[in-house]
């Protein structure tokens, strides 16, 4: 094989990437061709400047080629005369024969670093969807990721309101907060401005405009928001609409600083941050909805019990009333065994009422699981005030890691376990009920046992699975927390209601699986509903 002449001396000018001789002051000593045109100046330019790689005559020879990928390669910014931040990587070593400079070896990195971070943005954002506590402070997380993540001037993310004819800040980052934003913006509409957010809620498609700073700087239609607008230093605008099963819900507005570009795969990033935002909406707006189901299905059943129990019994009082009232028409000497015999039962009838009624006030109110002692405590005291209204004994054991279950969690937890108990109380006619509570394996695990008339054998019509009120919410409030709640009868005889939940994840989420096995056979006088 025949190889053709090669100029050694002119290697460096061939080079693809950058090639610089620095001096241990860190000033440019020589420069190829490639290096000069990341630089964005002339090799005479650079010649004496100060360069942004670190270098010491101490530093030893790198073991690695000086090409290689490698750990000692570092990364250091560079702002242009003209245009955005660019980020080179580089790599340092010695010349040879000379320790005061150093040959450096260096690449524009800039679009890499940048597909990196949006990446790691992206993943980032799905996690925050999980560990905030709203739809705002999500939005506003994830505003700030794609700030930070393109290096933009800034970001808005706003979601159309309930009634679908408005709009509404939900996140934003880089802006200062206006009372009056959307005012202003109605303002300019009617004086006349083109609002290209409005144009990607409409064509549910991205509106990309360069250079439109400059264009609202000189249209008078943008006075009203000129000032709040020229806070950030900005120049081109992109508009992405979040899409949610097809309907445009909200945008999401990027401001790009001057000199950057709305590439493709810019676009392309922004996209997939607005499909998060459109995630975090949906998911907030279908938790709203099951809270409404779980509140409307929790009146119905207290509208139910207060039918079943309490008015029948002030019925009943009345009724005794009006039999006192019949004898003293009858008599003007009332006999005595009636009397405490009407008195007994309108007595026995009271304190019933009275027991039900604190029952009832004691699940609506209870001891609130955010004070002191939390979750255990209110269990606790939803056990004395059952003991001390029917009679019931309680078994309770409470295990370690309670004490970090709080918020929302603890309030649903609270609930399954009272729901439960409700259950054995109104059906299960049993004489002893065993509690146990605790952290395991990640999991809070619960279960409530007794020892009433258990369940029947398996049917069709499953009492929770579609008309029971109490195991549904149970399952529901389970299910917010990707958690389960399996229903089944004891060995020997009574229920026993089992409950997990992961505690892993920070915010509700839906779907998770509810087992009941067999049938709950309610006494006849619940007309076939279990609670």
């Amino acid at each position: 094989m025949t190889l053709l002449p090669f100029a050694w001396a002119g290697l460096p000018e061939a080079a693809p990437d950058g090639l610089a001789v620095v001096d241990s002051a860190g000033r440019f000593v020589r420069i190829n061709r490639a290096g000069a045109r990341l630089f964005g100046r002339t090799e005479t330019a650079l010649i004496g400047t100060l360069s942004p790689f670190l270098f010491t005559p101490e530093v030893a020879p790198e073991p690695v080629g000086l090409f290689d990928d490698g750990p000692s390669e570092q990364v250091t910014p560079w702002a242009l005369d003209e245009g955005p931040q660019r980020e080179f990587a580089y790599r340092v070593q010695q010349a040879p024969g000379d320790p005061r400079l150093a040959v450096v070896t260096f690449r524009d990195v800039t679009e890499e670093r940048r597909r990196q971070r949006r990446i790691v943005a992206v993943a980032r954002s799905a996690a925050k969807l999980a560990s905030q506590g709203s739809l705002s402070a999500t939005l506003d997380a994830l505003a700030r990721e794609v700030l930070q993540t393109d290096a933009l001037a800034g970001v808005q993310i706003l979601t159309v309101d309930e009634s679908g004819q408005g709009l509404r800040i939900m996140g934003s980052a880089g802006f200062q907060h206006w009372p009056d934003f959307f005012d202003r913006l109605l303002e300019c509409r009617e004086r006349g401005a083109s609002l290209l957010m409005l144009d990607a809620l409409t064509d549910s498609e991205p509106k990309v405009v360069a250079h439109r700073w400059e264009t609202i700087q000189t249209d008078p239609a943008w006075e009203p928001l000129r000032e709040y607008l020229g806070e950030l230093h900005w120049d081109s605008f992109a508009s992405v609409p979040l899409i949610i099963r097809g309907r445009a819900a909200g945008v999401l507005n990027a401001f790009f600083a001057p000199g950057q570009i709305v590439s493709t795969r810019t676009l392309e990033f922004l996209t997939a941050m607005a499909e998060q935002a459109a995630v975090a909406i949906d998911y907030a707006a279908l938790m709203h909805r099951e809270r409404d189901v779980v509140r409307r299905q929790e009146r119905q059943r207290l509208a139910r019990d207060l039918h079943d129990s309490i008015v029948q019994q002030v019925f009943s009082i009345s009724m005794q009333a009006k039999s006192m009232e019949v004898l003293a028409q009858r008599s003007t000497s009332l006999p005595a065994d009636a009397v405490q015999r009407i008195a007994d039962e309108v007595g026995l009838l009271s304190r019933t009422v009275l027991a039900d009624l604190q029952a009832m006030v004691h699940e609506l109110r209870p001891l609130s699981t955010t004070q002191v002692g939390g979750l255990e405590e209110a269990v606790r005291a939803l056990v004395d005030s059952t003991t001390n209204r029917t009679g019931l004994r309680f078994r309770l054991f409470m295990g370690q890691g309670l004490d970090g279950i709080e918020g929302e969690m603890a309030e649903d937890v609270y609930r399954i376990v009272a729901e439960a108990i409700h259950n054995v109380v109104k059906h299960a006619e049993a004489g002893k009920v065993e509690i146990r509570i605790g952290v395991r394996d990640q999991r809070l695990r619960a279960s409530i046992s007794d020892d009433g008339r258990g369940l029947t054998s398996p049917r069709e019509d499953i009492p929770g699975h579609s008309t029971g009120y109490g195991l549904q919410t149970m399952t529901e409030r389970a299910e917010r927390w990707g958690g389960t709640v399996t229903v089944k009868p004891r060995k020997r005889s009574g229920t026993i209601v089992q409950v997990s939940v992961p505690l892993t994840a920070g915010l509700p989420r839906a779907g998770a699986s509810v087992e009941i096995t067999g049938t709950w056979t309610p006494p006849a006088d619940t007309k076939g509903q279990a609670s």
